[in-house]
């Protein structure tokens, strides 16, 4: 299935190309980066909004997270981009990133701190919420800047699906695919 808009191509204006320079670090941009490149205004405005950063959070706990949301959005390209290029710096085993498509919170292969984290995706993702019980079970491993933090990762990386998906966003060539 085509995208339903086209990406806009180089060369880039400055306010664009450095922070794409920046990131991909001399790999070609994600076509999800180049299709919002068409304005500069919504471009910052994504970026701006990005979690990728040093915060409250390992890379571990960030990507089960972003792998357990984009999973249950249904977000392929997203997954998939996330599998390929934070996966084996998260120490996530191939079991593990499997189970964030097809597993359930309480799979064998996850701690009990990564299966609160899944539960969080799973609670925000049916009912845009989270029950007093999952809070506590939050409030055992996680401070409350990161508890923030963990709400706005979910709510971001649900709108970058909701960015993929609905823009039909082809698979990136290096991205990871769904397993079977």
């Amino acid at each position: 299935m085509p995208a339903r808009i086209e990406p806009a191509t180089a060369p880039f204006d400055e306010d664009i190309s450095r922070p794409l320079d920046r990131l991909m670090k001399g790999q070609p941009p994600l076509r999800l980066f180049t299709t919002l490149a068409r304005d500069s205004r919504l471009f910052q405005k994504f970026f701006a909004g990005g979690l990728l950063d040093k915060g409250n959070l390992s890379i571990r706990q960030r990507e089960i997270v972003i792998h357990r949301t984009t999973a249950l959005c249904k977000s392929e390209y997203e997954w998939g981009v996330h599998v390929a290029t934070f996966s084996r710096l998260a120490g996530l085993t191939p079991e593990q990133v499997q189970a964030t498509v097809t597993g359930s919170a309480n799979e064998a292969c996850w701690s009990a701190e990564e299966q609160v984290l899944l539960r969080l995706c799973d609670s925000l993702h049916a009912r845009s919420d989270i029950d007093d019980e999952l809070w506590n079970g939050l409030r055992k491993y996680f401070a409350e800047e990161a508890i923030i933090e963990l709400l706005m990762l979910a709510g971001f990386y649900r709108t970058v699906s909701y960015l993929t998906n609905g823009l039909r966003m082809p698979l990136e060539e290096t991205g990871a695919r769904f397993p079977a």
